[in-house]
């Protein structure tokens, strides 16, 4: 049975570090996808970068990229989710010649409105969804038309990530997500 499954949670949550932690606790499993993070000059958020899973890294958006398109106050740089983002889920996407291993598993952090402003993406996340392929990724808990469609499935678990369950939580999916007897 294929698992989906959303972290959902509030910003500052910890949903790139339960992703990351995730990742390095599966030993069975291959783990593809990407995580966002925050860039910080003085201890003022400036950005967002994005690492692939393999170790690929750029800015996806900051204050000074002139976008469009623009979400709040950051430029988006679209091309970081063509190069970087959609490869990483390159098996995903349709006539892709690529197939996930077996073991694979799909970590995205996160689907979020920079990231599904490339509409190539948000495309192949719903491929992704429809796979018969393991998902985790994160959303925020604002609503959006993506994320509330795929919080609405009947096979998308959708998780709340919190302080208090944020330290426990990849251990236990990383648990749920192993092959029996790796």
């Amino acid at each position: 049975m294929t698992t989906r499954i959303l972290l959902e949670g509030r910003p500052g949550t910890g949903k790139t570090t339960a992703i990351r932690r995730l990742a390095a606790l599966l030993h069975a499993r291959e783990a593809v996808g990407f995580t966002t993070e925050e860039i910080r000059v003085n201890g003022v958020r400036v950005g967002f970068a994005l690492e692939t899973l393999a170790g690929r890294r750029a800015v996806l958006a900051h204050v000074g990229l002139p976008g469009p398109p623009r979400v709040g106050r950051y430029g988006v740089d679209l091309g970081v989710m063509e190069q970087l983002a959609l490869p990483s889920l390159a098996w995903a996407v349709p006539d892709t010649s690529a197939a996930p291993s077996p073991r694979a598993l799909v970590l995205i952090d996160e689907l979020g409105r920079m990231e599904l402003a490339y509409r190539p993406f948000e495309d192949a996340v719903r491929v992704l969804f429809a796979a018969d392929v393991d998902v985790v990724a994160t959303v925020r808990a604002q609503p959006g038309p993506l994320t509330d469609a795929l919080k609405q499935r009947t096979d998308v678990e959708v998780l709340r990530l919190t302080r208090a369950n944020r330290d426990a939580l990849p251990a236990e999916l990383a648990a749920r997500l192993e092959p029996a007897g790796r």
